[in-house]
């Protein structure tokens, strides 16, 4: 059976709510096995007896997940549950991680070696456009494979959208309802245009209405999803505030944009800077600066160099698994971890052990945003 259909079953389970739900993915694999092997995983993992029960007796979930599908793909929503390869490496490393994610957009690709959401206040000001615009221009200068997130929300998100469309860069909006709508309505063009530019991304299913609460569940996942978070402007409390505190809680970069003491919407931006929540950023390169992302002028360069430098060195002794990693960082240079995850296939656990012997006996090294690359 479709693991999509699975995956839905799931969260319709009741006090199942997002972590317990990943929690039993991480345990079975998938959710296929989960249900197909629940009898055995409740003998060998201890699962509560009420939950083991609900899956031993889902039809009625099975049958509502599998009605919801194929109205779903009929709208063209594609879906990707978290047992895929296509499903967001970074966002499989929060504990509250979405089971399943619905997208549509051609092409997507959330697994980019370098993405960054920008949000901030839906009350943006001439300032903030002319700070996000110069941000993404250069951003996009120095490296035009960064993928810009965002919630397509008025203000600051839109303008992050629009800016990297602007500049030939791919967009993702992350939606706090149903992908069978656009809210608000007034951005349907733009997120037309984003479909062939990137795509739109939800949690939650069609029929889904954007209600308050779902957007702070939405806010976690363009934190989770992204190497790094930008807030440009932000009252003294609002959404972006949020998702810079789920960026921080996910040991993801956070940066912000400082502005004047007495204006309102630069309240949160420099709140955030006075408790060390994000870095101060005045231009994109002190992001690039702070991750590490290589200008894209200097890296035929800074690839000759690596490989001269790994070709003149002689092979250390390595275990078949560690070897696997070598010949990546040797072939791509310096490499981002999630994209390690994908091409290895080894458990995000077992990676970070391997890498830090690695690192240990000085033969690779780690540099900010979970890049690596051998010495």
């Amino acid at each position: 059976m479709d693991e999509a259909i699975y995956s839905i079953a799931l969260t319709q389970i009741p006090r199942v709510g997002a972590i317990s739900a990943k929690r039993l993915l991480d345990v079975a694999g998938s959710a296929t096995f989960l249900f197909e092997h629940i009898s055995e995983l409740a003998s060998q993992k201890s699962l509560k007896p009420w939950l083991v029960d609900q899956i031993m007796h889902a039809e009625s979930y099975i049958e509502k997940a599998t009605k919801l599908i194929e109205q779903t793909r009929a709208l063209g929503i594609e879906l990707i549950p978290y047992s895929s390869d296509r499903y967001p490496s970074r966002l499989k490393e929060c504990d509250d991680a979405p089971v399943l994610l619905y997208y549509r957009g051609e092409n997507i690709n959330l697994n980019r070696k370098h993405i960054i959401s920008i949000v901030g206040t839906r009350h943006i000001t001439t300032y903030g456009q002319q700070v996000c615009q110069a941000i993404v221009r250069d951003l996009q200068a120095a490296n035009p494979d960064i993928l810009i997130l965002s919630g397509l929300a008025y203000g600051v998100d839109i303008c992050a959208h629009r800016s990297a469309l602007n500049e030939g860069l791919d967009t993702i909006g992350v939606l706090a309802h149903g992908l069978d709508r656009v809210y608000p309505a007034a951005h349907r063009q733009i997120a037309q245009e984003m479909m062939h530019h990137g795509g739109l991304v939800s949690e939650f299913p069609i029929g889904t209405e954007p209600d308050r609460f779902n957007f702070v569940s939405r806010n976690r996942i363009i934190a989770g999803m992204s190497d790094a978070t930008l807030i440009i402007e932000s009252a003294s409390k609002g959404g972006s505030l949020i998702t810079a505190e789920f960026a921080n809680t996910y040991n993801r970069d956070c940066f912000a944009v400082p502005g004047k003491i007495s204006d309102p919407y630069s309240a949160g931006c420099n709140k955030l800077i006075k408790n060390n929540q994000a870095q101060l950023v005045e231009s994109a390169k002190d992001i690039l600066e702070a991750l590490d992302w290589i200008l894209a002028t200097q890296k035929v360069s800074k690839q000759k160099e690596l490989d001269l430098e790994v070709e003149t060195t002689p092979l250390p002794h390595l275990s078949k698994e560690e070897e696997l990693i070598y010949t990546e960082l040797k072939s791509k240079g310096e490499t981002q971890i999630n994209e390690l995850l994908i091409t290895s296939g080894l458990p995000i656990s077992k990676l970070q052990t391997l890498l830090f012997g690695l690192e240990m006996r000085g033969i690779v090294k780690a540099k900010a945003g979970g890049i690596y690359q051998l010495t």
